[in-house]
């Protein structure tokens, strides 16, 4: 008999369970470890800042659905591992012994890494979680009534720039339909050395795509920046050489800001000799298994990935929905393999798939593998992005309600590049 607990219950911990689940042998028993119990469907999160959503549009409970498929569900806060001790110690000052465990925690958001930066106490936005998003919106509304410049963009550090790009686009949609976009000076802020690098040293036509948009809605951009610090109104940036240098000090007014932080491992599973690197994100091999910890794997946001190369500002690698739900499978397949008797063979493909609204169109993409050189490098526009983004949360959202673990974002990606050739194949 053996015990497997997943850590986490976001968009990896919540699939990884459904899928272990179904490795598991009649004897085997499996724990589910989250500090919340309601799911929320983090691509979503922009809609919410700009009133396009409300919150029981996109979060569910849990317990339910958990019960239903005979995983156990504790919603106590993860207070530290012990991985020499097979434990988790939780805040509530009780403990959950496991055989295998699977972190699935997401990051820590890094707002405190710069002066001024972020919702809690800051001058900053985000829709990196729900509460952010709908703070975010009394913010905006506020906007509405008394309009001024925007800064929207991502930090030093980011992995994550697709919702920067999403949430730019759509705020610049809902000033279009409030008709005050022409009182709005809008300004784009990126540590990416350009723009539709989205950590990924672009995917397609990316850069094209992105400047031809940013152009057409005059949207201003300053790439390879790094925010030195934020007061209220005022946002410092600096400008970074090639060689590191700073190329200029700018001071940015502003009356909304939204940018993504940083990530880094959280608190419980950080700083463990053997288990993470020095941002505290997990270390694993290609099954997804830590190479000191044989019983630990790691799937989703906390897993550490090497930058794709130096860049003159700091730019993590991003993890897509489509390469988490690889490392989900690979994981489930693989623990279930040492359940059996056998050795981890499953490595997850690690695809990008993507589909960044804008409102009222959009940019796919999809990169097979995610890391250069690819075999499929392809991204295109059009307002059936939106159409598929708004399917794509419906079908997640009721896939996590009934509980079920089949892939998905492979079945897209062909989906949506078959709607783009068909497209074009119509134009011409």
């Amino acid at each position: 008999m053996a015990h497997v607990v997943v850590l986490g219950a976001g968009l990896g911990g919540a699939i990884m369970a459904y899928e272990m689940k179904d490795q598991l042998r009649p004897e085997d028993t499996i724990t589910v470890i989250t500090k919340d119990p309601t799911y929320h469907f983090v691509p979503s999160n922009p809609w919410i800042a700009v009133g396009w959503r409300e919150r029981d549009d996109i979060t569910l409970d849990l317990a339910p659905t958990m019960a239903k498929k005979g995983i156990g569900f504790k919603t106590v806060a993860a207070k530290k591992l012990h991985p020499q001790e097979n434990r988790v110690e939780l805040e509530d000052g009780s403990s959950v012994d496991y055989d295998y465990l699977v972190i699935a925690t997401g990051p820590e958001l890094a707002f405190d890494e710069i002066e001024g930066f972020g919702p809690h106490g800051g001058f900053t936005q985000s829709v990196c979680h729900v509460d952010h998003a709908l703070q975010a919106r009394e913010v905006f509304e506020k906007l509405l009534k008394n309009p001024g410049p925007v800064i929207i963009g991502a930090v030093q550090g980011a992995s994550c720039f697709g919702p920067a790009y999403e949430f730019l686009f759509i705020l610049e949609t809902a000033l279009r339909r409030a008709k005050i976009r022409d009182k709005v000076p809008m300004t784009f802020v990126t540590s990416e050395p350009y723009v539709g690098h989205l950590g990924l040293d672009g995917v397609g036509d990316t850069k094209g795509l992105l400047e031809s948009e940013m152009r057409g809605k005059h949207i201003k951009w300053l790439t390879s920046t790094r925010v030195k610090k934020v007061e209220e109104g005022k946002m410092t940036v600096e400008e970074i050489n090639d060689d590191g240098s700073v190329k200029a000090e700018k001071e940015l007014p502003f009356a909304f800001s939204m940018m993504l932080p940083a990530f880094r491992g959280i608190p419980a599973v950080s700083g463990i000799e053997g288990l993470g690197n020095p941002r505290g994100f997990t270390i694993v091999d290609q099954h997804q298994q830590n190479p000191k910890f044989k019983n630990i794997f790691a799937v989703g946001v906390c897993v550490a990935i090497p930058p794709m190369g130096p860049t003159p500002v700091p730019c993590g690698v991003p993890k897509t929905g489509f390469m988490i739900e690889s490392m989900v499978t690979a994981t489930a397949h693989n623990i279930g393999n040492l359940l059996h008797g056998k050795e981890p063979d499953q490595v997850g493909t690690w695809n990008a798939v993507c589909l960044a609204d804008f409102g009222d169109g959009g940019i796919a993409f999809v990169a097979q593998p995610q890391i250069p050189p690819r075999n499929v490098n392809w991204s295109s526009s059009g307002k059936w992005v939106h159409l598929a983004k708004v399917g794509f949360e419906k079908y997640f959202l009721r896939k996590i309600r009934k509980g079920t673990s089949e892939p998905f974002y492979e079945a897209l990606a062909m989906k949506a590049m078959g709607i783009a050739k068909l497209k074009e194949t119509t134009k011409g």
